[in-house]
Formats: structure tokens, C-alpha cells, sequence
């Protein structure tokens, strides 16, 4: 007998709801960080209340990640071999360009961002 297992629609949600979520809170944090951050030259960005919204936006969007693979491909252990090496790559280059905006904008202010020459 064949057994076709049920695919994981409810994981779609939940991670989509988790990123959603958390990227509302990164949103929030980051705003008052930063604002904190362009005030006081000694403090830093890099603290837990800034990584921890961020890690929640990367487990969510793995999650739907590998639930949509696993609808189309039927195997749990490969959507999540799949879906987490490039979430973390992913997550990784958005870190990283979070951080040279940011040392762009404290080095030369708004004017340092300029997003029409493109």
C-alpha cells in the first residue's frame, strides 16, 4: 500500500504568521534603536533586543520555506536540507547589508543614502 502523507498547509501559515510577526517587532525595535543609536556616538546596535526579532523572521520564513518545498516534494528531511541553507544565507546577506546602511547613515547622515542615484 502507498502512503501519501498530508502536507504540512497548517507549517505554511505558522511560519508566514512568525514572520510576519517578528519582522513587525524588528521593524519596531530597529526604529527605536537607531534613533538611540544617532543620539548617543558610544552605544551600539548589536544587541540581543535586535537579534532576537531578527531570528524570529528567519525561523518563520524557514519554516514556510521548507512547508512549501515539502508540498511539492513530499519529504520533510530534504525541504528542511533545502530551506535552511538558504535562509541562512539569505539572513546572512541581509544582516550584512543592514549594517553597512547603518554605518553609512552614521557616517554621513540621510544625505549619505542616496537611493535616486540608481
Amino acid at each position: 500500500m502507498y502512503y501519501l502523507p498530508e502536507p504540512p498547509y497548517f507549517l505554511i501559515f505558522v511560519g508566514l504568521f512568525v514572520g510576519l510577526t517578528c519582522g513587525a517587532a524588528f521593524e519596531a525595535t530597529l526604529k527605536q534603536k537607531v534613533r538611540v543609536w544617532l543620539n548617543t556616538p558610544t552605544s551600539t546596535l548589536q544587541d540581543l533586543d535586535l537579534q532576537l526579532p531578527f531570528l524570529g523572521i528567519c525561523v518563520g520564513i524557514c519554516v514556510f520555506l521548507s512547508s512549501g518545498v515539502e508540498v511539492f516534494l513530499g519529504s520533510r528531511l530534504v525541504s528542511y536540507a533545502i530551506s535552511l541553507p538558504v535562509t541562512i544565507f539569505i539572513a546572512a546577506l541581509v544582516w550584512r547589508q543592514l549594517d553597512s546602511l547603518l554605518k553609512q547613515l552614521k557616517a554621513g547622515g540621510s544625505k549619505a543614502i542616496d537611493l535616486d542615484v540608481f
